[in-house]
C-alpha cells in the first residue's frame, strides 16, 4: 500500500460557494514551498448551496496522493463538531491541522508543524485572545470570544485563552481524546481542547491574526441560544460523565 500523507489538513465547509475554490487552490499554491507531503480534507456539512459540487471538483481536480490530494466528505447536515471529528478520524497523516476556509493560515500552519515535530508539544492552540494575537473581526465577536472563553473557565477550569479556530496536533496523542468527546456542532472543538488539557496533552498556544475574509455563514445572534445549550451539555458530559 503506498505511504499516506505525514499531514492531514481538515476544513469544515458549510455554504462556501463563493470562496471554496480561490481559498483550496491559493492554500495550495502556499503550502508549495514547504515541500510537505499532505492531503486536505474538506468536511462539509449540510450546505444548501453548490459548495458540494465545487468540493467534488477540487477533489477530482487534485487527486494526485503524491501531491497534495484534496478529499470532499459529506455529514448531510448543519453539524460542524460532527464534520470537523468524521474529518479528524478519516485524516492519515501523522500530524493533524484543524482549520477554517476562511482563514487557511499557512503561518500558523509552519510554526505549528515546527513546534510539533521538535515534540515541545502534542497539541497546538492559534489563540485569537493571547498576548500578542490580532483580531480584527468586527468587535461584537472579539467580545463574544472572550466571553464564551470566560465561560469555559468558570464552568470547566480551562486554563487557556481559545479552544475555537485553528489547532494542530499529534495524532497518535489525540485520536483517544477525539473518540472520547460527547458534543458536537458548536463545541466539539472546546471539548477536545478540555479533554485534552485535563489528560495532561502537553499542549502549547501561539497567537495568530484572525481577518474575516467574509460575513459569518450563521448570523451571531442566532447561534447564541444553541451554543448556551451546548455549553451545558458540554458542562454535564465532562464535568458528570467525566
Amino acid at each position: 500500500m503506498p505511504e499516506g500523507p505525514h499531514i492531514s489538513i481538515v476544513i469544515p465547509i458549510y455554504n462556501e460557494q463563493g470562496i471554496l475554490h480561490s481559498a483550496v487552490v491559493d492554500l495550495r499554491e502556499r503550502l508549495k514551498p514547504f515541500g510537505w507531503s499532505y492531503e486536505i480534507i474538506l468536511a462539509e456539512n449540510g450546505s444548501k448551496d453548490r459548495t458540494i459540487e465545487i468540493g467534488q471538483e477540487l477533489a477530482e481536480k487534485y487527486k494526485d496522493p503524491n501531491d497534495g490530494q484534496v478529499k470532499i466528505i459529506s455529514m448531510g447536515e448543519p453539524n460542524y463538531g460532527k464534520a470537523l471529528k468524521q474529518g479528524i478520524l478519516l485524516s492519515r497523516g501523522e500530524l493533524v491541522i484543524c482549520d477554517e476556509i476562511d482563514l487557511c493560515d499557512t503561518d500558523f500552519h509552519r510554526r505549528a508543524i515546527e513546534i510539533l515535530e521538535t515534540g515541545e508539544a502534542d497539541l497546538v492552540i492559534g489563540s485569537k485572545l493571547a498576548t500578542g494575537s490580532e483580531d480584527d473581526r468586527p468587535m461584537m465577536r472579539h467580545v463574544a470570544s472572550q466571553a464564551y472563553s470566560g465561560m469555559l473557565r468558570l464552568l470547566l477550569g480551562f486554563r487557556g485563552t481559545d479552544t475555537h479556530g485553528l489547532k494542530a496536533f499529534r495524532r497518535i496523542a489525540l485520536l483517544d481524546v477525539v473518540r472520547a468527546c460527547l458534543v458536537d456542532k458548536d463545541v466539539f472543538a472546546s471539548e477536545l481542547v478540555i479533554r485534552a488539557d485535563r489528560g495532561g496533552v502537553k499542549t502549547r498556544e501561539i497567537p495568530v491574526r484572525v481577518m474575516e475574509k467574509r460575513p459569518p455563514s450563521i448570523n451571531l445572534f442566532k447561534r447564541v441560544p444553541n451554543v448556551l445549550k451546548s455549553v451545558v451539555k458540554l458542562t454535564y458530559a465532562i464535568r458528570i460523565r467525566g
